[in-house]
Formats: C-alpha cells, sequence, structure tokens
C-alpha cells in the first residue's frame, strides 16, 4: 500500500519523528543523527552537519564549542533549524525552533562518555579561528595529551550542550515526478498544542 503521510504518521510530531528516525537507523546509514543545523546572526546564514546526541519530547540536544561560529550565533540570535536526510529511505524531517543551553551536568556527563582523543581534541582546537598550519595543532594536541598523562580530561569551560525546543516540524516523504508529501506540525509557543496541516510539495 502506498504511504500516505495524512493516514500513516502518527498525530503526534515526536511519534513521528520516532518512527522515522527507528526506520533510519534500520538502514545501511552511517550516520543515521547526522543533521544539518542552520544558524544566522547579523543576517549572515551558515549551516554545517552535527550530530544528534540525544532527544525527546523537550527536544534535541547536540554539542560543541560555545566559541565557535555556530556558538556565536546563537549566542546573538537563540534560534535555529535542524534537517536530517535519509537518502535512502527518500525522507527529510526539518525542525525549527528556539534553543538553549544545557546545564553543566549533563554536558559534563556526556563530555566524559567520549572517546579520550575526542576530549583532548576540545582543548586543543580553537574551533572556527584561523589556523596557521595543522603542525600547531597537532603540537596543541601533544600538549594536552601530557597535560592530561595519568588524569582525565576535564569538561572545558566553553564547550557543552544545546537543546533545540521546536516550533515547527516538517515531514517530507519523496515522490515521483517532484510530488512530494508534506505535513507539517507548529505551534505559536511552546506550552500549546500542535497544529498539524498538509504542504503543497
Amino acid at each position: 500500500m502506498p504511504f500516505d503521510i495524512a493516514a500513516n504518521l502518527p498525530d503526534d510530531p515526536f511519534a513521528a519523528f520516532a518512527a522515522w528516525y527507528a526506520e533510519a537507523e534500520k538502514i545501511d546509514c552511517a550516520f543515521p543523527n547526522a543533521m544539518t543545523l542552520a544558524s544566522c546572526s547579523d543576517n549572515r546564514p551558515s549551516a554545517r552537519v552535527v550530530l544528534l546526541k540525544s532527544w525527546d519530547e523537550q527536544g534535541f540536544v547536540f554539542f560543541t564549542n560555545y566559541q565557535s561560529r555556530k556558538g556565536e550565533d546563537l549566542a546573538a540570535n537563540p534560534r535555529a533549524s535542524l534537517l536530517f536526510y535519509w537518502d535512502a529511505l527518500f525522507r527529510q524531517v526539518r525542525i525549527e525552533g528556539k534553543v538553549e543551553t544545557i546545564n553543566r551536568e549533563e554536558s559534563r556527563a556526556y563530555f566524559d562518555s567520549r572517546p579520550r582523543d575526542s576530549r583532548i581534541g576540545a582543548w586543543a582546537s580553537h574551533q572556527s579561528r584561523e589556523l596557521e598550519s595543522r603542525e600547531i595543532l597537532d603540537e596543541r594536541v601533544e600538549h594536552y595529551r601530557r597535560e592530561f598523562e595519568g588524569g582525565e580530561p576535564d569538561l572545558p569551560d566553553y564547550w557543552g550542550g544545546y537543546l533545540l525546543r521546536p516550533l515547527e516540524i516538517e515531514f517530507w516523504h519523496g515522490e515521483y515526478a517532484r510530488l512530494h508529501q508534506r505535513r507539517s506540525f507548529s505551534r505559536d509557543s511552546l506550552d500549546v498544542e500542535w497544529k498539524s496541516r498538509l504542504l503543497y510539495p
């Protein structure tokens, strides 16, 4: 039976996301949690791929250096958009909402779960800043390896997680002749009910 986004997609957007995400995890996809994060400050939009690390009905969590380009964007304009695209399923999910930092305890718990080299890399990298040569970065990595030898790298003050609380979640199911199926869930604020509507392709 052909997929019908009006009839076959759950009426709750988080349940709908859970269903599609579970399907993406089952296919041969290296990073089903890869998502494009778009931010904007000073009327200059920017986008990059980051990894979803957790999510629930509060929103979607990712981690980064707060002093990076995206961190500076989100400090100036705490609204952003996420985009998941699963090519093998010919589906995408677009999410827009408000962004806030998560608490340090949650950030520390995730940071401590990362591989040691990734934690050292967080200390070594001035993310998004100009790098004169790769050798300089390699030297910084070696510096922090020596500094943390015999101990565990602590969470840097400038590193942690963000929570995007969604105000709109749109589901896109690809079809022939570009007559794609689209269904949007939106709300004006975080404390009101979702409204659902179909959209032209």
